[in-house]
């Protein structure tokens, strides 16, 4: 072992062995370096001295259509993206919405159809459709659209009313409608709580008012169906009830529903009309009709009868 290891030492050690290894490595490093060049020059193409060439482009990047040779990194760049994932694919989609925004000077939002746009929003409730006009000018443009607050009307309320033209738009004719149906609840509220202040402050004050009771008495003036409703709140044998078809029609300062009220689900309902008038900013009642619904047997005995 010691004999071996000495021989090698000298053997490496000796000037002619390194002047041998050293002309063999220069060798090697030349011949790499013709072949090399050779492979370059036989893979040139025949346009090489021709003005580059642009290639056109599909991509959704920002090469504006055309490809160069350092576009081409770019492109590998994208469908290296693409391959990622949905996440990519998403990046992709929105880089792709902002180079047609940027050709087009349109969104996509903008480029949809109406019918598309207005069966979209149609989805919205009235706060997120109220919302949604507060985000931007696109948006607000999209959201105070008349066909889209049409359909919520339709959807919310009633599909009777699809000839109205409302003077002011179907926005502002929803929100009326919504604020008079407000106002209905309102008043049934209070007849469930008896409170007789709050039903002062729901009326108009006016001698011309009118209320008209289940019973089918007639109170005419404002003081008289006051008392009508103290008489009511009083009555021990106070039922529950439930209101149900509410339909309302709007117009400038004046608005009527009408619904079906049902004290017990297995009865008869009454059917109801209440009046409204606007009167310094704020839906007052001045007429409420109750009377017990007729079934057709009913409606031929009063014929008769009459």
């Amino acid at each position: 072992m010691e004999i071996t290891t000495s021989t090698l030492t000298l053997a490496f050690s000796s000037q002619p062995f390194l002047l041998a290894f050293s002309l063999t490595i220069f060798s090697l490093l030349v011949a790499l370096l013709t072949i090399r060049s050779k492979s370059s020059k036989s893979h040139t193409p025949s346009h090489a001295t021709s003005p580059n060439p642009t290639k056109t482009c599909n991509c959704c990047h920002s090469c504006n259509g055309t490809l160069g040779n350092s576009d081409s990194s770019s492109l590998a760049t994208v469908t290296g993206h693409l391959n990622g994932g949905s996440a990519a694919v998403e990046m992709v989609a929105a880089v792709s919405d902002r180079v047609v925004e940027k050709q087009t000077g349109a969104s996509m939002m903008e480029q949809l159809v109406p019918e598309i746009t207005t069966h979209t929003l149609s989805y919205l409730d009235y706060p997120s459709l109220c919302r949604l006009s507060m985000t931007n000018s696109l948006m607000r443009k999209a959201a105070n659209d008349d066909n889209a607050w049409k359909a919520l009307y339709h959807k919310d309320f009633t599909m009777e009313q699809d000839t109205v033209t409302p003077v002011n738009g179907w926005k502002s004719y929803y929100a009326a409608t919504r604020a008079v149906v407000n106002a209905n609840t309102e008043f049934y509220n209070v007849i469930k709580e008896r409170s007789l202040p709050a039903m002062s402050h729901f009326w108009l004050n006016a001698d011309y008012v009118k209320c008209i009771h289940a019973s089918g008495e007639l109170f005419t003036g404002y003081n008289a169906i006051m008392q009508s409703w103290q008489l009511t709140f009083d009555w021990e044998q106070w039922l529950d009830f439930e209101v149900q078809d509410v339909r309302a029609r709007v117009l400038t300062d004046m608005a009527w529903v009408t619904m079906k009220a049902y004290i017990h689900l297995n009865t008869r309902p009454f059917s109801v009309t209440n009046v409204f008038e606007f009167h310094n900013g704020r839906w007052y009642m001045v007429h409420h009709h109750s009377s017990v619904m007729l079934i057709d047997g009913d409606v031929g005995q009063q014929i008769i009868h009459a």
